[in-house]
């Protein structure tokens, strides 16, 4: 049982007594319970990140360094209880997740303090107006609403900026995977993160969420997660213009040319599964050229037939289950779709691998090929292990089909000709795009447009988010 909440600086009992039961993907049995908090919840959290803002805020970034610092010590020597933690919660397989999810927050950790040490907070307008000064100030007490798909990681993204600028906070993780956010709690904690200054709550989008978006001594929300939710939160919101950060969804589109590289195609079906699918900047759209096609068809049938799914506790490059019962209903509709509408299964289905316990939420890795771009698969966002592909002849195509989605976060060009891929980047309307299996360097923005979202995490975008600019003359 976990049915506390950390709040000014310790552990306390909740107000509510509503609960979640948190289920292990692999199984579809329970293995934790966590309280829901209420309005008074809430309001106790939020006060208690009110009280600690004057003193945090005054604090020098030097000192809120050496608090960064302490947290990354600490995180390091519990990675591996993390990693453990989050398999079980969120269905990842062991491997991934001690590769991927649990040093995620570490690293993102260490990338801040790299970008606080060139992160000024006074410096004047030009070099010509030295009593025009421009301060970054902290916002103030910001609420944050983080997703499950990869806790630690949007956990850090906006913690950690938070504490490097001054501000206090709230956190809400996800109900789904909330059991490594009270282990991120216990780290800030043990690291000597003055009370109140982080302050965490768990409970769903309808109560807590609600209540945070729209609670006056809330300054600012940052919300990680669906664009249903992040436009109920900005609804919210509008009524104590508070600023609003949202990171949404994405239907990314892998663009490969008939010049591509000879592993492009197989890089980008093992993307879109990575994490079971379950990413909001997969490449599930594969675009490719005519000339290529029956080829890339014929590699992605390959390598997802070659993909097994299997439990969180199993070691191997394998795929986890999704992470609970709604998302295992939701993609299966959604492949049951894509043969209703007339894409050519290639790999995959909407049957339950049958080797596999029969409580667990698995999802066979799944290719659709000749989908058209009115396909519900090729528009909706399926947080899944399923790929899309399509067709295209010309460039302008290519580009149009790509951008032909209201979501706007991360887009992939695959060619040899360097000239071409930096001509379609800078036509597609995303906030990122990855050419040829480029990874994004540490401190690079991230975040999209449209219905993806409005802000950026990250290296110094992160920290700016977090600012108010003030302009003093006559200093």
């Amino acid at each position: 049982m976990h049915r506390e909440f950390y709040i000014g600086g310790q552990w306390v009992a909740p107000h509510s007594d509503r609960s979640h039961v948190v289920l292990d993907p692999s199984t579809g049995a329970p293995f934790a319970t966590v309280s829901l908090a209420d309005a008074q919840d809430v309001d106790r959290a939020v006060a208690a990140a009110r009280a600690a803002w004057p003193d945090w805020a005054a604090t020098s970034p030097r000192a809120r360094r050496a608090v960064l610092t302490r947290i990354a010590e600490v995180y390091e020597a519990r990675l591996e209880d993390l990693a453990q933690t989050i398999s079980r919660e969120v269905g990842a397989p062991i491997d991934l997740a001690r590769k991927l999810h649990a040093p995620s927050g570490l690293r993102h950790t260490r990338d801040f303090i790299a970008a606080l040490d060139d992160f000024p907070f006074e410096f004047p307008l030009r070099a010509d107006t030295p009593n025009d000064m421009i301060l970054r100030d902290p916002i103030g007490v910001a609420a944050m609403i983080t997703p499950w798909n990869r806790p630690l990681n949007q956990i850090a993204l906006k913690v950690i900026p938070a504490l490097a600028t001054g501000c206090t906070m709230v956190l809400k993780p996800s109900e789904i995977a909330p059991i490594s956010a009270m282990m991120f709690a216990q780290i800030l904690h043990d690291a000597g993160v003055p009370p109140g200054v982080f302050n965490l709550i768990n409970g769903d989008g309808a109560g807590a969420g609600t209540a945070l978006s729209a609670h006056p001594d809330v300054d600012m929300i940052s919300f990680t997660g669906s664009t249903r939710a992040g436009i109920a939160i900005s609804k919210n919101a509008a009524e104590t213009v508070k600023r609003v950060q949202l990171e949404l969804g994405g239907k990314g589109a892998n663009i490969v040319f008939a010049d591509a590289d000879p592993d492009a195609v197989a890089r980008g079906v093992q993307q879109c599964f990575k994490n079971s699918g379950q990413a909001c900047n997969a490449p599930s759209r594969m675009l490719v050229e005519r000339a290529a096609y029956d080829a890339a068809v014929d590699t992605a049938r390959l390598i997802a037939t070659t993909l097994t799914s299997g439990p969180a506790d199993a070691p191997g490059n394998h795929i986890g289950p999704v992470v609970g019962r709604a998302q295992y209903d939701k993609v299966r509709r959604l492949i049951q779709s894509g043969l209703d509408q007339g894409a050519r299964l290639i790999a995959g289905g909407p049957e339950r691998p049958a080797t596999l316990p029969e409580g667990g939420f698995y999802i066979q890795p799944t290719v659709f090929a000749d989908v058209t771009p009115d396909m519900d698969i090729a528009k909706t966002e399926i947080f899944g292990p399923v790929l899309s592909v399509l067709p295209f002849d010309t460039e302008d195509q290519a580009i149009q089909i790509a951008n032909d989605t209201p979501y706007g976060l991360t887009n992939f060009v695959q060619s040899r000709d360097r000239e071409k891929c930096r001509r379609v980047a800078r036509q597609l309307r995303s906030g990122m795009v990855e050419l040829n299996g480029t990874t994004r360097a540490a401190g690079t923005p991230f975040g999209g447009m449209g219905h993806s979202g409005n802000g950026r995490e990250a290296g110094i975008w992160g920290l700016e988010a977090y600012c108010e600019i003030k302009a003093i003359s006559g200093w």
